[in-house]
């Protein structure tokens, strides 16, 4: 099974990324404090650290991926999954928080911080300082992902466009990028009707430009 993975973002929805790799093309779910990192635009290049999880269900089974942005990530990750009752998607979910952070928890047997993190109760804080206090000083120093100034709120009418949009099945990030791009072009539009009527000009227009 692979490690790493390079390719090209077809689309991102939410905490997962889809990617191009040599023609074929995979779902790899990241770690919310892992996707706080990646500012990777649609048709762009992207190379993930994977670790593959078989998830078997009755007579067959399927792999789920899930990615990180360097080694060191994806081998905290795997110290996690190594402290019983943590598997690949609780440890996911848990570092919602930033990695060094919760690094800096377990090297301090800080259990009050660690059973906040999502699908981490008390016992599991426990078992996670037992088994891996002390074997964390090379996760220490992970880079948290830097803060992102916060969105503008949606006007009224985007939003009813971005409803529009997601009926007529058009991902949402996507949608939201449209939308975007078509407010930042054309500040004058103020009604929902007249967005959906820029973005499907602005589409025709980068349409004929290829």
């Amino acid at each position: 099974m692979f490690s790493r993975i390079a390719g090209t973002l077809l689309e991102r929805d939410g905490e997962v990324v889809r990617l191009d790799a040599g023609g074929l093309t995979y779902d790899i779910v990241l770690p919310p404090s892992v996707a706080g990192k990646i500012d990777v635009a649609a048709g762009a290049p992207l190379t993930l650290e994977v670790y593959a999880q078989l998830q078997i269900d009755g007579n067959s089974g399927r792999y789920v991926f899930f990615g990180f942005t360097n080694t060191v990530e994806r081998e905290f990750f795997e110290a996690l999954i190594s402290v019983a009752g943590v598997g690949p998607k609780a440890a996911s979910r848990a570092f919602s928080a930033p990695m060094g952070r919760i690094a800096r928890a377990i090297d301090a047997g800080d259990h009050v911080f660690l059973k906040t993190l999502p699908g981490i109760g008390q016992q599991k804080a426990r078992d996670i300082v037992a088994k891996l206090q002390g074997k964390v000083g090379r996760f220490l120093l992970i880079q948290d992902a830097p803060p992102r100034p916060e969105a503008a709120a949606m006007p009224d009418f985007a939003a009813e466009a971005l409803a529009v949009l997601l009926q007529l099945a058009y991902r949402r990030p996507e949608a939201e990028t449209m939308i975007t791009e078509t407010l930042a072009a054309a500040p004058h539009v103020r009604d929902a009707e007249t967005l959906l009527a820029e973005i499907y000009r602005q589409r025709n227009r980068e349409g004929a430009a290829k």
